[in-house]
């Protein structure tokens, strides 16, 4: 029997992946927002619903891809949400990047007020995975629910892990944002550097391929950085938004945290610069910025002299 996946959030991420599950044979209603996402799913084979709750009718899974905690908070248990509609044994699956706290009260309360479960399973490998149907997936929730999502899972991604019960998924994931954040300032600093001793900056992935600093992140954000290519795959936003909830749970375990304070600093200092809706590797701009500020420090005080 054809499963029916109720979808909320087809947008950078979601979308690709809402095609990969109608191409594989699920049924597929979907809302968003955005009416032109709407449109791109509708093309692709979904059902159009009205709203969040809407999604539910009929589904066996319900899926959310928000960019924020509160507009997941919003499509489960606002005005017409999921929550006024989802019954047993209908599950719900949110791949969206929100605070484990936060995850941990929202399962639970739609436990309590439902019996559903709640799974968390945030993903990573940006718009390139979901597109290829090739993303990384760290999964919370109970195993009975887990066995029963992994050929759904196994639908939108190449590597999956059940990382433990609800909320684990998302720990998992702040880890990963960690690294992912503070290699994404390295690699801009580590351009500049090239680019000011007077090398190729864009001959350093080949340079180093095969060696320790080889990466995926130098291959394919390391680029962009170079070429100053700010398309957006990963917005600086949700950048800013994700080093923050890490910077949360490094506070509430107690976790020092230095490299990933000098990331956050310069990513908030990006975005409150007017970049926020640029693509991550816009974080280049801070260290020519620095230099365009050092420069003319320099000079000013040379003059003095």
């Amino acid at each position: 029997m054809t499963e029916t996946i109720g979808y909320v959030g087809v947008g950078l991420m979601g979308g690709p992946m809402a095609r990969w599950l109608l191409a594989s044979g699920y049924a597929l209603r979907a809302f968003d927002v955005s009416p032109e996402r709407m449109q791109e799913a509708v093309a692709a084979g979904a059902t159009a619903a009205a709203s969040a709750g809407d999604v539910v009718e009929g589904a066996d899974i319900v899926v959310l891809n928000l960019p924020t905690p509160a507009a997941v908070e919003e499509a489960v248990f606002g005005q017409d949400g999921i929550a006024g509609r989802i019954r047993p044994p209908c599950l719900l699956v949110d791949f969206s990047t929100i605070e484990v706290d936060r995850c941990r009260s929202f399962a639970q309360r739609l436990k309590d007020e439902t019996g559903c479960s709640w799974i968390d399973a945030p993903v990573s490998g940006g718009p390139v995975a979901s597109t290829d149907g090739t993303l990384t997936v760290m999964a919370g929730g109970d195993p009975a629910d887990i066995a029963r999502l992994r050929p759904f899972f196994d639908t939108v991604s190449a590597n999956f892990t059940h990382v433990g019960p609800t909320g684990d998924g998302l720990v998992a994931k702040m880890v990963s944002q960690l690294i992912v954040g503070c290699l994404h300032v390295v690699l801009a600093e580590g351009a500049r550097l090239a680019e000011l001793s007077g090398i190729d900056a864009a001959a350093i992935p080949a340079c180093v391929a095969g060696g320790h600093a080889d990466g995926v992140l130098l291959r394919q954000l390391y680029p962009r950085i170079v070429e100053r290519d700010f398309r957006p795959r990963a917005y600086v936003r949700q950048i800013v938004k994700d080093l923050h909830m890490v910077e949360e749970l490094a506070e509430s375990t107690g976790t020092p945290t230095p490299m990933l304070g000098t990331a956050y600093e310069l990513y908030r200092g990006l975005a409150t610069s007017g970049s926020s809706e640029l693509d991550s590797s816009a974080i280049v701009k801070m260290y020519e910025t620095a230099r365009s500020t050092q420069a003319t420090s320099t000079a000013g005080h040379e003059g003095a002299n």
